[in-house]
């Protein structure tokens, strides 16, 4: 299952690219919970909301100047039948390959008949 996880996130930068949040939300399954660092807590409940959250983050990053992300240090590990929790340490970057912004982020994915979905995620 770690090359899965490995793709799930492979793909996940190649979607990243595109500044879509249709397709970013389409690696979620509502509901779905996101906790900050600071403990700010947002929850989408629906596909709609998934679609907007994702798309103000990634309005975001690109009026921060980011063209597109990596990740690196992933972490994974089976909890129970379907569900894994994994860890990645993302980087944003500009145009010249300058990191904008830096995290690790921890989610948790349940195996659907659609592939690997996030329910939540955890920045740390």
């Amino acid at each position: 299952m770690a090359d899965n996880i490995k793709e799930f996130f492979d793909r996940f930068v190649e979607d990243f690219s595109s500044f879509d949040g249709t397709l970013i939300a389409s690696r979620y399954t509502a509901p779905y919970t996101a906790m900050s660092p600071v403990g700010d807590a947002w929850q989408c409940s629906s596909r709609p909301e998934l679609v907007e959250y994702f798309q103000s983050l990634l309005d975001k990053h690109s009026g921060e100047g980011v063209v597109r992300c990596e990740y690196t240090d992933l972490d994974s590990m089976v909890i129970g039948n379907r569900c894994f929790f994994a860890s990645v340490t993302w980087s944003m970057l500009d145009a010249e390959d300058k990191i904008v912004s830096t995290w690790r982020e921890s989610y948790n994915l349940v195996n659907t008949d659609e592939g690997l979905k996030i329910f939540t995620s955890i920045d740390h």
